[in-house]
């Protein structure tokens, strides 16, 4: 069975212009397909009798329809196509993609818009050839996170009903960013309600907007988020971020300021994980969530998941992310032995930072979701922890790396030890 779908992309003017081959394609079409929205808008272009199928979740149903219209096309022997309606370019996080992904052999025909990031820089007499293109619509924060971590001068953002201006902002500030200026297009290309407003973040928050809409988050050249060490947001001429975290900078567990991760076993850490090669990284026993922290900064592209067994470390972990601007980690708290790991993405890197006594059940369990490439990384201050984890290891049949032995000051030597399953 053959796969047909012309698909046209469209603005929200509610007069659309479309190129004469769409239309000659919409007028002699009998199929169509689209948003609510789209429908109202081309409803009077359509010729007696369409039949119409709204893009609706869950698109399983949409996609069942879809091939029942096929079906009918084989079984008459019609040779035609099922015509979809799209926001913008289709191709641009648009439902072309959903296509592409689900039906690998349709044929497909595109008469793409403007998307609406790409009009609202036309507005702004922006060039966006610099801009970090997010889409939020349907998805998590995590490449928005990303993009705020990584500094990126200009990003632009597509939204849904729940990540909006409002919320947007308010993230932005809840970790710092607050050197951009942003920029609002709600309805772009309808002439009745278009609106394109300039503001800060702090006045975003409190700002009503209407959907649809998109964003344009603009810095000055070199300006962005950093800390300094009496922990005020600074946008200074250059990019600087240390590697290393200080650890004076950390706010700590009941001012206990050994209960920390020392900076250059951090970043030693960091470096047996590999973490550059990574996905989805596990802090486990987090305590300050310095490790976490320093793991989201210097490699942003993780999903990092960090797990701590005192109710207070929820609250520490908040305080530190938003010292630091460390968006988008998972803070679990509560024993990590009677934890249901099911919601949270498989790890391919798993430190242990503590684990109360029960080290080797830990290893257990951790084996039991661990990516089969991924390694578990511990550091050893003492003969019997350092027994207990090669004791874990062997038992779960895993393979033991070399270790690597350091000595920082007046502190105990720390072996840092790895392990992986092959």
């Amino acid at each position: 069975m053959k796969h047909r779908f012309i698909i046209i992309g469209m603005d929200d003017n509610r007069s659309p212009f479309f190129p004469p081959e769409a239309l000659t394609q919409i007028r002699k079409g009998k199929f169509f397909s689209g948003g609510i929205r789209h429908k109202e808008i081309v409803g009077p272009l359509l010729p007696a009798g369409a039949e119409w199928i709204s893009i609706t979740v869950p698109l399983e149903r949409v996609f069942s329809r879809y091939e029942e219209i096929f079906t009918r096309f084989e079984e008459t022997a019609t040779d035609d196509s099922i015509i979809v309606f799209a926001s913008g370019d289709p191709l641009f996080f648009g439902f072309a993609n959903t296509i592409k992904r689900k039906l690998p052999e349709a044929d497909i025909l595109l008469y793409p818009a403007f998307n609406s990031l790409q009009t609202l820089a036309h507005r702004l007499v922006m060039p966006y050839d610099d801009m970090r293109t997010v889409s939020l619509t349907g998805r998590p924060w995590q490449e928005f996170d990303r993009a705020l971590i990584e500094h990126a001068p200009k990003i632009g953002i597509l939204t849904d009903r729940e990540h909006t201006p409002v919320t947007i902002a308010a993230r932005m500030l809840k970790y710092g960013y607050s050197h951009y200026t942003l920029y609002i297009g709600e309805h772009l290309g309808n002439p009745e309600k278009e609106r394109i407003r300039r503001m800060t973040p702090r006045e975003a928050v409190a700002g009503d907007f209407e959907h649809p809409n998109c964003l344009l988050l603009d810095s000055h050249p070199g300006q962005c988020r950093t800390t300094s060490l009496h922990g005020s947001v600074q946008a200074p001429d250059l990019p600087v971020r240390p590697f290393g975290i200080p650890d004076e900078e950390f706010a700590h567990l009941d001012g206990r300021a050994r209960m920390i991760t020392k900076a250059p076993i951090r970043l030693l850490t960091l470096q047996a994980l590999e973490l550059n090669r990574r996905r989805v990284f596990w802090d486990i026993g987090f305590c300050t969530g310095s490790v976490s922290i320093e793991a989201r900064l210097q490699f942003p592209h993780l999903a990092v998941i960090s797990f701590e067994i005192r109710p207070e470390g929820k609250e520490l972990m908040d305080t530190n992310s938003r010292r630091f601007g460390a968006l988008g980690i998972t803070a679990v708290t509560g024993d990590f032995l009677h934890t249901d790991l099911t919601p949270f993405a498989r790890p391919d890197a798993v430190f242990i930072g503590g684990h109360g006594g029960h080290l080797e059940e830990m290893i257990e369990k951790v084996k039991q979701v661990l990516h089969p490439e991924g390694c578990i990384v511990f550091n050893s201050v003492s003969a019997e922890s350092k027994e207990a984890f090669c004791r874990g290891i062997e038992r779960n049949g895993m393979v033991l790396h070399p270790s690597t032995h350091i000595a920082l000051n007046e502190y105990n030597p720390i072996e840092i030890m790895k392990a992986t399953l092959s």
